[in-house]
């Protein structure tokens, strides 16, 4: 049964005829690069890296 199956014909169909409408309709207005990663820093202990983010608001 797989042997016949793959000797069927099959139908191409398109879009139109299941009345299906492929035109676009996002529109892209502008593309840019994404900013680029700032440098990390090297801590050399728990209380330092804690002591960092709290500076920076993360803790």
């Amino acid at each position: 049964n797989i042997m016949k199956a793959k000797k069927k014909p099959l139908d191409e169909k398109t879009a139109a005829d299941y009345g299906v409408d492929v035109t676009p309709r996002l529109e892209v207005v502008k593309t840019e690069e994404p900013a680029a990663r700032a440098a990390g820093i090297i801590v050399g202990s728990v209380d330092e890296l804690v002591g960092k983010l709290k500076e920076a608001g993360a803790v």
